[in-house]
């Protein structure tokens, strides 16, 4: 698949991290463009003197002083936080419709956020402008490195006013990006060696282990990662998913839709109209739990309330947007883990 036509289908929004974002599913992207005038800085920087990051497209970013007017992704600025780098200014899904906060902003605080836009597409440069960022800081789902959730109308805007550091998340194994995120809070003054960050990384590395160990003794379980909008049911591959590469590298046994089916995608995932929902045989579904898409308790088709794994309550949530610190990750490798040791045999 060719840069151009990765970075097309990022930049219309039609997957994330081997999820999808549906036409439907965007006109119900929660949020407006939420914002407050200025902001504090970032907290938790315990370095001072030049700073200066290489990212994953190759780009080397330095700076007199080690930033604080940081403005970063919801998620990114989720993981940040985790280890003790708070931001305060963030784009991307940060509030739900009545103001709470959405499953990507982690355990900020959204009430104290500087939010310069809440869906896709929506990014206030004005704002953004006033609020005098240093560096702005995103993941990039496609080989081209392009900067998620920043607008391609409004790119070169942005990009004049401060630069941006991008932590790839595509086509690679979960455990890269943990430690490339690590290493970015690392040199904006995070500790690595504290208590907390140590044994957040063990408890990642004692429930991929339990993972393996739990494919390997039920191979015969099969497991879908699915999606959901008004319209469409995504069937996700696991081809370029930095958590379904990582499972599947574990020994799970995934749905792997075929590289045809997938092709109108970008390879990401396989379009199934709601009539033709149980295609694939599946014993645990994996649901994609972002904001932008249909939750399982919310659907009300018929074929989907047929479906084995379903009726047997085999349904567990997915983030095809993994907060990338060691602290988010772990429960959805414990989740998977504990889904197939327990799961009966349904499909």
């Amino acid at each position: 698949m060719s840069n151009a036509r990765t970075a097309r289908f990022s930049r219309r929004g039609l997957l994330a991290a081997g999820g999808a974002l549906g036409l439907g599913a965007l006109v119900t992207a929660c949020g407006s463009e939420d914002s407050k005038d200025g902001g504090s800085d970032a907290k938790g920087a315990a370095k001072s003197g030049p700073w200066s990051f290489k990212d994953d497209r190759g780009k080397t970013v330095s700076l007199d002083q080690v930033p604080t007017r940081i403005v970063a992704f919801t998620g990114v600025a989720a993981a940040l936080y985790d280890y003790g780098i708070e931001v305060k200014g963030v784009f991307g899904p940060t509030k739900t419709k009545d103001g709470k906060a959405d499953v990507q902003a982690g355990d900020m605080d959204v009430s104290k956020l500087t939010v310069f836009g809440n869906r896709f597409d929506q990014f206030n440069v004005e704002q953004y402008a006033a609020f005098q960022p240093e560096v702005l800081i995103t993941t990039t789902f496609d080989s081209a490195g392009s900067l998620w959730y920043v607008p391609e109308a409004s790119k070169d805007k942005i990009a004049k006013l401060a630069p941006s550091v991008a932590v790839s998340v595509f086509d690679r194994q979960m455990p890269k990006p943990l430690q490339r995120m690590a290493e970015l809070a690392e040199s904006l003054g995070a500790d690595l060696k504290a208590a907390k960050v140590v044994e957040a990384k063990k408890r990642f590395e004692a429930a991929s282990e339990r993972l393996r160990k739990a494919a390997k003794s039920r191979p015969e379980i099969k497991v879908l990662a699915g999606s959901a909008s008004d319209a469409i049911f995504y069937v996700s591959g696991s081809d370029f998913s930095i958590d379904l590469e990582y499972f599947k590298a574990l020994g799970v046994n995934l749905v792997e839709p075929p590289a045809k089916a997938k092709e109108a995608n970008g390879g990401w995932f396989e379009n199934l109209s709601w009539e033709n929902v149980d295609k694939y045989p599946a014993d645990i579904i994996m649901m994609d739990d972002r904001a932008s898409t249909i939750q399982p308790a919310d659907i009300t088709e018929a074929t989907w309330k047929k479906l084995p794994a379903v009726k047997a309550g085999q349904v567990i949530a997915r983030s095809p947007e993994p907060i990338l610190s060691y602290d988010k990750c772990t429960p959805l490798v414990e989740n998977l883990a504990k889904a197939i040791e327990s799961a009966k045999k349904v499909a």
